[in-house]
């Protein structure tokens, strides 16, 4: 697994590049002690968690120093004054409706699949609402995909990952949510945090952090 980088910290917060395959948070049990939480806090002891990525997706991620700092920026998050965006490769062509400048909108409700814990699934009557902007980037590196830019609005478990299914185009390398022939066509979830956007919590500067994708 490649390491952790550290791409900015001081005093109040810390913005890490996690890597494809480690939690964010520990799981149940000891097998699932190693994260990145964990691994942060081992050299920055006042480390707290704002937000969490998929163990399968790699990116940007921050963290706050002390609890007066996660309480503001889990606050930032609340109200939707932090930006992220993701970059994934998905099967087929997927083409837009829009502009090529523009962004299309997957406008879909999200709940729980209670039988298959922990899935989501689209349900228009007990899901939460669900918005993710897209646009198309460009053909992916394999045959028959595409490379789109993603930006949640909402912030559900499994968002982008459902979202891309119900349009018809899984992300490659999703052990959850692809048919077995797009599961196993990358050696793991091509979805990557690459940009991040907010407001220092101490300073009130604007932040922005970009980190390409390795795929």
């Amino acid at each position: 697994m490649a390491p952790i980088s550290v791409l900015h910290a001081d005093d109040q917060l810390l913005v890490l590049d996690k890597p494809a395959g480690l939690l964010s948070v520990p799981g149940r049990g000891p097998d699932k002690a190693d994260c990145l939480s964990a691994r942060v806090q081992a050299r920055y002891p006042d480390a707290l968690v704002v937000h969490r990525l998929d163990m399968a997706t790699s990116g940007l991620i921050v963290m706050a120093r002390g609890t007066l700092m996660q309480r503001r920026l889990s606050e930032a998050f609340s109200r939707r004054e932090v930006s992220k965006r993701y970059v994934a490769v998905v099967a087929g062509r997927l083409e837009q409706t829009s502009l090529a400048d523009d962004w299309d909108s997957i406008d879909l409700p999200i709940a729980a699949d209670w039988p298959n814990r922990p899935l989501r699934i689209v349900d228009r009557v007990r899901g939460q609402a669900s918005l993710t902007h897209w646009r198309v980037l460009g053909p992916g590196s394999g045959a028959d995909t595409t490379r789109v830019q993603l930006e949640p609005v909402t912030g559900r478990t499994h968002q982008l990952r459902v979202h891309l299914k119900a349009l018809g185009h899984p992300i490659l390398g999703d052990a959850l949510y692809a048919p077995d022939r797009i599961a196993t066509a990358a050696s793991r979830l091509l979805l990557h945090a690459s940009e991040l956007r907010l407001i220092h919590p101490a300073s009130g500067t604007q932040l922005d952090f970009s980190c390409p994708a390795s795929f």
